[in-house]
């Protein structure tokens, strides 16, 4: 069997990944559409979705990720699963996720170990910008919870700070602080890559609140 190799890193402010990904019919693709839906953004090879949407049938589940082979993985992972509570999508989530879903749609948020992008010049190609966090908002439910964690320091410092300075967010650990677990969290496979190793990861919670 032929071995697929894909790219650890795309830039996403290359062309092929400045058109916006249109809405797919939401409602035809969930078994219950009105279920409480959490968006995982750079979702990977999909295996904590995929895992979070088994324990919890009664959440709607969906990943973002901007590498397309992992989203075909995953897709064809969720089709032999039979999970209808689960979805992913290719796409680059700076440019379309402000009209990717319908208002007061999203009840958590995800972001896991995002491509670190270390040479301060690169510092535009990572994930959280604080356009995304602007775009979040007029996505979230009130009390709506964001987890966010990295293995990186100054990643995961840098993602708490951006969201920290819209008055939007709360950290329910503190302004600052990291915690020390996500409530009904499942290990993504870097996580326990990273703990197995003696590492550290670093974890932010908040919660949204309407204005």
């Amino acid at each position: 069997m032929a071995v697929i190799r894909i790219r650890e890193h795309v830039n996403p402010l290359s062309h092929r990944y400045r058109l916006p990904t249109p809405p797919p019919p939401w409602e035809s693709i969930y078994r219950d559409w009105h279920q409480p839906l959490s968006l995982d953004i750079g979702c990977g090879r999909g295996g904590y979705l995929s895992a979070i949407a088994t324990a919890q049938p009664d959440w709607n589940f969906l990943g973002l990720e901007i590498r397309e082979p992992l989203v075909e993985r995953a897709l064809k992972d969720k089709a032999e699963r039979g999970l209808t509570n689960l979805h992913y999508l290719f796409c680059n989530v700076n440019v379309s996720l402000a009209q990717l879903l319908p208002p007061q749609k999203l009840h958590q948020v995800t972001i896991q170990f995002p491509d670190p992008w270390f040479k301060r010049r690169q510092h535009k190609r990572r994930t959280v910008q604080p356009q995304l966090v602007q775009d979040l908002v007029p996505l979230l439910v009130p009390n709506a919870q964001i987890l966010l964690q990295s293995d990186i320091q100054p990643v995961a410092r840098e993602m708490l700070k951006l969201f920290e300075q819209d008055d939007h967010f709360v950290n329910l650990a503190g302004a600052g602080r990291f915690t020390e677990m996500y409530p009904a969290h499942i290990p993504t496979e870097r996580e326990e890559y990273v703990l197995s190793q003696g590492g550290t990861v670093y974890r932010a919670h908040l919660e949204f609140k309407p204005a």
